[in-house]
């Protein structure tokens, strides 16, 4: 776990908040689709046919999404 304290003194954890900003994997017809909020106003949608790789693009998404988390709270330090 790594726990990164922000320029105003608060501490985060980056894991728990990428987790948050992605749905849970649902089933629509043939497709599974998931949602990644990569920004307040920026949502993107994946849909895949296997259920294995949208599992495995979420993860990878998600860990995408903690190392910007990460990369942004750098910047600001």
């Amino acid at each position: 776990m790594s726990i990164v304290e922000t320029h105003f003194g608060t501490k985060i954890d980056p894991n728990r908040i990428a987790l948050g900003s992605a749905s849970p994997i649902t089933r629509n017809g043939a497709f599974f689709i998931f949602s990644v909020r990569v920004d307040t106003d920026d949502i993107r949608e994946y849909s895949f046919t296997n259920r294995n790789r949208a599992v495995a693009m979420r993860e990878v998404l998600i860990s995408h999404l903690e190392n910007k988390i990460k990369e942004k709270m750098r910047r600001r330090a």
